[in-house]
């Protein structure tokens, strides 16, 4: 009896993750999609990234759903009940990745209405890079369950603040140098702090790795490199 509940409690988290990795492709995908949009002034582009972020909602229900359902049934304890609340947690990060990813597809409507910022699209998208690649190898690290690799990620948000750190001061530069700048410029400015929220998320779900496959959250404080202000993004 307890050999089939385990081999049941297997197949369900076994179609949980692949419903977590159908839903990282997703928004590994939207990220990307969203700062095409804005360099190639792509406003149909930035539609279908607003549009799939419903599919990347009803996944996340649907991983709600099955969890609880498997927690139901399965009655899992120790490491198994870790990972049926690793994949919650990683799937609302995810969620909340592709609303940033969402919100920078919104301002791109306005943005091509406006002269562009130079460089601006160029370092965006960089950034942007980065952080997909951060969260892929998450997703990775996940599906290893390889602690070092997660850990890794967990370090190189560092990079992405100091990205963020340079656009933010270079933003302020156009701006006081053209006050013609300054509201494509504070769009921008959101759309790079989005970027790193995504960062921060990412992070987030590296830890959630190494808590799953270690057993401990990491009690070092990740490095920080972002230094500036706090500024409230209105969505």
């Amino acid at each position: 009896m307890n050999e089939h509940i385990s081999s049941a409690y297997d197949r369900d988290l076994e179609g949980i993750t692949t419903l977590i990795m159908k839903m990282g492709g997703l928004v590994e995908e939207a990220i990307l999609k969203a700062v095409k949009s804005l360099a190639d002034r792509d406003v149909e582009l930035a539609e279908e990234v607003r549009a799939g972020d419903k599919v990347i909602d009803a996944l996340e229900i649907q991983i709600n759903e099955e969890a609880a359902r498997t927690i139901a049934l399965r009655a899992p304890v120790s490491k198994d009940l870790r990972s049926v609340l690793t994949v919650l947690r990683l799937a609302a990060s995810l969620e909340r990745i592709g609303d940033y990813a969402k919100n920078i597809a919104k301002r791109t409507s306005v943005l091509v209405e406006m002269n562009s910022v130079s460089g601006s699209d160029v370092a965006l998208r960089r950034m942007a890079r980065e952080v997909e690649q951060m969260l892929k190898d998450t997703l990775d690290s996940y599906l290893r369950g390889d602690a070092d690799l997660a850990e890794d990620v967990r370090q190189r948000d560092q990079e992405v603040d100091q990205m963020y750190n340079a656009l933010f001061r270079e933003f302020l530069t156009f701006m006081m140098e053209d006050p013609r700048n300054i509201t494509a410029c504070m769009h921008l400015h959101f759309m790079a702090k989005n970027i790193e929220r995504m960062g921060d998320l990412t992070t987030n779900m590296a830890e959630q790795v190494i808590y799953l496959v270690t057993g401990e959250i990491p009690e070092e404080a990740r490095p920080k490199g972002d230094r500036t202000a706090y500024v409230t993004d209105p969505g």
